[in-house]
Parts: structure tokens; sequence; C-alpha cells
């Protein structure tokens, strides 16, 4: 897909969108509601055509190419079973459209059934089937048929969380099982951090950055990027000579690039994700960033999430490991020293939001009162 563009009336749906999806690969798209997510997967399946731009799938052009002629499956969020057929006969629906010879058909749905780990439900009607089994069956169906891509928009999306979480495992062992592409469309980041081997994170009809999962939530390219994956503290500050002065009192080395146009007086927003927020008691005299206090405390089991208003009036939030039988170790009302180590601070320009390279070596932080 190269600079494919689709516009609805007076809505750009999608804008001079790229994506590179190599065989094999499960690659998410990743975005809020209404972000142009599903209008690419529809691009993608040939349910609409682009305004601009052109679609390759295996090297051939598919702009013009109906859906039923693409080497494409579609999974959705509803599965669309049929239900006076068998788990079978849904996964054989396509292959007997096909005319395959029936042998081969056979042995293909057990197969497939097998993959799914639902050959002991052939039989089975849709009804008779649990909601994580009903999604297994639609992916069977989808992938009998052995396509070149495999698109799935929010298939999880109607399942528990504790089944959404099981499927995702599923999925991706799935996946690598019959090593066929699978685009998956997404608005949880959890799902896309989990599964994928790429990811493309879209807002308002863009691609804002593609990477892997480690350098999206590592090296978020701007600010939306970094709020919109996972939990994140933000922090004001003001560019002065080299350093990010930030409002809560810390200092921010900044080395950027001569063509990022930065000058003194310059807006930045700090970035630091909870988990690499270190807490101290005040008393132990660790050496500290800032100092605050312990306004909120909820134990989560393997680790407990802290929330800290500092002495500027910001808040921050904070992970850290449970020790077992301690519960919450740091309780409401304790003052505490906050630090952080000079690389896990990102900056991000305020006005545009893009991210300023060679941020994140901590020279210190100004007193506190």
């Amino acid at each position: 897909m190269t600079a494919v563009s689709k516009r609805f009336k007076e809505h750009q749906a999608v804008k001079s969108v790229s994506l590179t999806v190599e065989e094999g690969m499960f690659f998410s798209i990743l975005g809020p509601s209404g972000c142009g997510k599903t209008t690419t997967l529809r691009l993608l399946a040939g349910f609409v055509r682009p305004d601009e731009g052109d679609i390759r799938l295996g090297g051939e052009a598919v702009n013009s190419v109906p859906p039923h002629r693409r080497d494409v499956n579609t999974v959705f969020q509803s599965y669309a079973l049929f239900g006076h057929l068998s788990v079978a006969d849904n996964v054989a629906f396509g292959l007997k459209r096909k005319r395959v010879p029936r042998d081969e058909i056979r042995q293909r749905v057990l197969r497939m059934l097998q993959v799914v780990s639902l050959q002991d439900r052939a039989n089975a009607k849709p009804s008779e089937l649990s909601g994580g089994q009903q999604q297994r069956v639609a992916l069977a169906r989808a992938l009998v048929n052995m396509p070149k891509l495999l698109l799935l928009d929010e298939p999880l999306g109607a399942l528990d969380l504790k089944l959404r979480r099981q499927m995702q495992t599923e999925l991706k062992h799935i996946q690598r099982e019959v090593g066929v592409a699978f685009v998956y469309v997404t608005h949880d980041q959890e799902e896309a951090l989990t599964m994928s081997d790429r990811i493309a994170v879209m807002n308002d009809g863009e691609i804002l950055q593609t990477g892997t999962p480690a350098e999206i939530y590592e090296h978020p390219a701007n600010l939306f990027v970094a709020q919109f994956i996972g939990s994140i503290n933000t922090l004001p500050g003001t560019l002065a000579d080299g350093t990010a002065q930030l409002d809560c009192g810390a200092s921010v080395a900044v080395d950027a690039p001569a063509s990022q146009g930065l000058t003194g007086g310059d807006a930045v927003v700090a970035c630091l994700r909870p988990e690499r927020v270190l807490l101290s008691p005040h008393e132990q005299a660790v050496p500290a960033t800032v100092t605050g206090t312990v306004v909120e405390s909820t134990y989560l089991g393997a680790s407990i999430s802290y929330r800290v208003r500092l002495a500027s009036g910001e808040t921050v939030d904070a992970l850290a490991a449970s020790s077992s039988g301690q519960g919450g170790a740091l309780p409401v009302g304790t003052e505490v020293d906050v630090r952080w180590q000079p690389d896990d601070c990102m900056l991000f320009r305020q006005d545009t939001g893009q991210a300023i390279g060679g941020s994140g070596t901590e020279i210190g932080a100004a007193a506190l009162t």
C-alpha cells in the first residue's frame, strides 16, 4: 500500500497511507476509534477503492480487483457463522464454493480444526460453542483457503477480558503455525503490543509511526504515540541553555539537532513511564530528582500502583513490584524521594508534539521549596 487516500464526501478518512506487510508477519494497525484503521483494512480487502495511491498484493496491483478475486480473507468482530451448518461445514464453505475435491476438503478442514483445537467439535452447531470457540471457527474458515493475507477487524472486541487475553496468545500461535500474514486492526494497545511483529500507530487518517512493539513503546516518535501507548506521566517545562527546565524542578539535558529549530524559551513536555519512576521513603536519604507525597496506593497483586503529588503540585504515577506478604509498602501520606534513570525521560516539543532528538540525560534537580 503506497500513498493511499480515501475520502467520503467531506471526510478524509485515509491520508496518503503507506504500509508494507511482509510474508508471515503479524502486523497491527493501532489507533483510537474513527482514526481510519478500519477504512484502511477495507481498502486492503477491496470493499472500497482508493481515491489515490496503489495497493499491491505479492507485487501485483489490485486497486480494481474485486474482493472475491483477491487472495485475501477477512475476519470481523461479528463472526457471521452459518447457524444451520456444523462447525466443519462452516469451515468448508469457501472450499465447496471453489469446487475443491471432496477428499481434499475433508483433509484441509480437519487440518485447520486441529490448528484451532476444535477437531472434537466438528459436528457441533455454532450456537453450542462459546464466544472464543466461535471466533476460532471464523478464523479457521478464513484460513482454510490459505490466503496471502488475513485481515482481522477487532475480532476479540466482543469477548470478556480473560478470554480476550487467552485468545491473544492463541491467535499469535495460530498465525505462526499457518505462516499467513495477518493485518490486525485494534484500538487496544495491550493486544497490539502482545501479538504484533510490527505496529502502525494511526490517528486522524495518518500513520504516525511504524515499528516493532519495543520501538513504539520505548521510542515514540511524537507525543500522541507516547500518550496513546500505555500509561505515561507528562511534565511541562521550558528550554534554557541546552537543558529542559521542568516545572516540577528537575533539569534534563537536551541534545537536539539544529534542524529541529529549537530555541531558548520554547515549551517542552517530558514523558516518563510509571514503571520507570523510582520511589524511596524520604528518610532513606537516597539521591532524588524531586520530592513528593504518596496520595494514592493501589495493590495490584504482582505490583503496586502509586500516585505521588510532587512538592511543585504536579502528580506522577509510579508502578513498583510488590513484596510478598507486604501489600502496600508505601502508605498514603508517606513522604518520598522521586527519581528516574537519565535515559528514561523522553522530551517532546509542545507545539508540534514531535520527539526531541538526543533528550533524556538527567543533569540534576533544582531545589524545591
